[in-house]
């Protein structure tokens, strides 16, 4: 199998990395990649991720065997759909599929149709109407862009002008708005791979979303992430597959949405069960950065199970250990922040301790590597318990360094008082 990633982030770093330990693998495309992934394969850098025709075209000449899209903006364009037009074999949905991402107000719609437990919500076209509903609500209340906003689009506030005002910018860039109840409890991030028909469930994790200590901040893409989550009860993940997972999977067949690809499940678990937040119709980051160093089945094989409508089958064997995530970030992140920011020698910790995935970062004819984005590098910290993979964590991330780099001194915090 000579397989194609589409992305440039950690995720793809992940992906890669993955799919590189695959006895199936042949050879390895990223495009348009990282510094990271120029170590695994071979970068396509002059490819953009969302370039739908230039994407397809190289596949075909290069007689790729599988493209698995990282991101959602080329799968939101249909580069799913260009791919199967052209013969070429690809893990993701197509574009219709992929609304239940790129619009949170179908999304919720799904939801509603497949009974599916989710917030109290409305969906608001009209300024005004927002902001009679939002002042007059009597409750707190969480506003959400409609469309994709790259994890940014989301305003949790108990300050109900700056709910009033983020929703009037959403609707004044030309999208709707979802209003809906602040759910109390945790959150929970469950990823499904489905070829379709069947689907399998990937160990549950969850990712750290705040830019300060204790969840405070701005919303970010993601600060870090630990998997498996220990104070998920199994009766909980049970509740989780039966009132979500399963009803998800029969309404895509029901509805005629061919879904061959990653399904993620944001879920808050609350005193009154679980409740659905959102989907997102690939991996997530830096959740696959934690999620793919557990799975110890074969990447390739269970790829190629999704593309021969084989996952009904297929053994999916997970490591005991315990993974945890932390991204380290350039100086204004998640606001504004400089790239091209040179960064000093990466650690090379053992692959049983720690891993490090790049972000956007690329490297120079001499081997010097600059940052090229907001989340620059994802230090993963492996261990038989949680506590010891926080310790080979920020023991790695400590020494990922360039000019005003920094994360969160607290994930997996919580298991620690």
């Amino acid at each position: 199998m000579k397989p194609l990633v589409v992305g440039n982030g950690a995720r793809e770093h992940a992906l890669a990395w993955k799919l590189s330990r695959s006895n199936r693998i042949s050879g390895l495309y990223v495009a348009p990649g990282n510094a990271g992934t120029a170590t695994l394969g071979e970068n396509l850098e002059s490819l953009s991720a969302e370039d739908v025709e230039a994407i397809v075209r190289t596949a075909v000449d290069k007689g790729v065997d599988m493209v698995f899209v990282g991101p959602e903006g080329p799968l939101a364009l249909g580069l799913v759909d260009a791919l199967t037009e052209s013969g070429v074999p690809a893990i993701g949905p197509p574009a219709e599929a992929s609304r239940l991402e790129a619009s949170k107000a179908e999304s919720k719609r799904f939801m509603d149709a497949y009974r599916i437990p989710t917030a109290a919500h409305r969906t608001f076209d009209d300024p005004d109407q927002l902001e009679t509903y939002v002042r007059n609500a009597g409750r707190r209340l969480v506003v959400k862009k409609s469309g994709l906003a790259a994890g940014k689009g989301v305003i949790e506030s108990e300050d109900t002008d700056l709910l009033v005002s983020a929703g009037r910018a959403f609707i004044e860039e030309g999208d709707s708005v979802v209003v809906e109840t602040h759910l109390d409890g945790y959150e929970i991030s469950l990823f499904g791979i489905s070829d379709g028909r069947d689907y399998v469930l990937l160990p549950p994790c969850t990712d750290y979303k705040k830019a300060g200590v204790g969840g405070t901040g701005p919303n970010t893409g993601g600060m870090g992430a630990i998997c498996p989550v220990p104070w998920l009860a199994p009766k909980e993940l049970d509740l989780i597959i039966s009132t979500i997972v399963e009803p998800t999977y029969r309404g895509l067949r029901d509805a005629g949405l061919a879904y061959r690809g990653v399904l993620y499940f944001g879920i808050m678990v609350t005193e009154d069960g679980p409740m659905l937040l959102e989907y997102n119709v690939r991996f997530g980051d830096p959740e696959t950065q934690v999620v793919l160093p557990l799975l110890e089945s074969d990447f390739g094989n269970l790829c190629d199970a999704v593309l021969h409508n084989a996952v009904g089958e297929f053994p999916v064997r997970l490591s005991t250990a315990s993974a945890l995530g932390v991204v380290i970030a350039a100086p204004g992140y998640p606001s504004d922040y400089p790239s091209g920011l040179v960064v000093s020698p990466l650690p090379q910790p053992p692959d049983n301790e720690a891993l490090v995935f790049h972000a956007a970062t690329t490297i120079s004819a001499d081997g010097t590597i600059t940052t090229g984005g907001g989340r620059c590098f994802t230090a993963v910290g492996l261990g038989e318990e949680l506590l010891t993979a926080r310790t080979n964590a920020y023991t790695t991330a400590k020494t990922i360094c360039f000019p005003g780099s920094w994360f969160r001194p607290d994930i997996g915090g919580r298991l620690f008082g």
